[in-house]
């Protein structure tokens, strides 16, 4: 089966609901954390659920061929859920945290690799030269990290660069400006900037209900500390602790100056 070509424009987006996001780069097709499962109600792992509230954009049957998957984390359902799980295999690489890389293993084999901040990974094009992914930090919550990651998990975000190619972020789910700033610090300015947002909030249960992810207005700052010439907002939709949307995202940008940098993606 051969793969559906990604729409003809400059570096097109597809984008399907919650993290997921499929790009063309370098001649490799990459994919963000895969999550195509129903609506519903899913196991966090500490006897409360996660809702699911809209259906995926696409289904894992219609992606066509996938290079590499970038996996923020695989502990929590909403970025890798039982049909994410179950695309992986065929793909051939997935990229990951360290403790993810080690768990999946037992499946996956060689084909997933877990990279700890400032990591690399050098992928071979086809047609010459090599893709370079980093895998750069990113906090699952407020404070540090030694606070954040015992209650939340571990987080990686990643950069891409290639001779020749724009710099793309992919930023998972980070809740801290000063990872952003630290990234920016050695790879700014970012062509493309894949942010997670959607300001996802556990009122009584997580942080006193503070953001576990960016919220808009975070969002944005990070995009203006990237030097960001676009930005794909990600992760902001189809699921209940999403406190903030495609609206606030809009208003946020717009409040910054920031307004033209945004692009939704194309849909499905």
């Amino acid at each position: 089966m051969s793969s559906p070509a990604l729409p003809a424009s400059p570096f097109p987006v597809r984008v399907f609901g919650g993290p997921t996001a499929l790009f063309e780069y370098g001649g490799l097709r990459f994919l963000t954390d895969p999550t195509f499962d129903g609506p519903g109600d899913y196991p966090r792992g500490d006897g409360r659920y996660l809702t699911k509230t809209a259906p995926s954009a696409g289904t894992p049957d219609a992606l066509g061929a996938i290079d590499v998957v970038l996996l923020s984390h695989d502990e929590h359902a909403d970025n890798l859920d039982k049909s994410g799980r179950a695309l992986l295999p065929a793909a051939s690489l997935t990229l990951t945290t360290p403790g993810g890389g080690k768990r999946l293993a037992e499946h996956l084999g060689e084909k997933v690799r877990g990279l700890a901040d400032w990591e690399s990974a050098e992928l071979d094009r086809p047609d010459g030269g090599t893709v370079t992914v980093t895998g750069v930090p990113a906090l699952h919550g407020p404070g540090p990290r030694e606070e954040v990651e015992p209650v939340t998990g571990q987080v990686v975000g990643f950069v891409l660069t290639g001779e020749g190619l724009p710099t793309v972020y992919v930023s998972g789910d980070n809740a801290s400006l000063d990872a952003v700033k630290e990234i920016a610090e050695r790879f700014a300015p970012v062509d493309t900037a894949l942010v997670f947002a959607g300001a996802p909030r556990f009122p009584g249960v997580f942080f006193d209900g503070r953001c576990v992810v960016l919220d808009s207005a975070q969002a944005a700052e990070a995009a203006r500390l990237l030097g960001a010439r676009r930005v794909v907002p990600v992760h902001y939709d189809s699921w209940a602790h999403f406190t903030e949307g495609r609206d606030e995202l809009v208003a946020a940008f717009t409040a910054a100056g920031l307004a033209d940098r945004v692009d939704f993606g194309i849909r499905g």
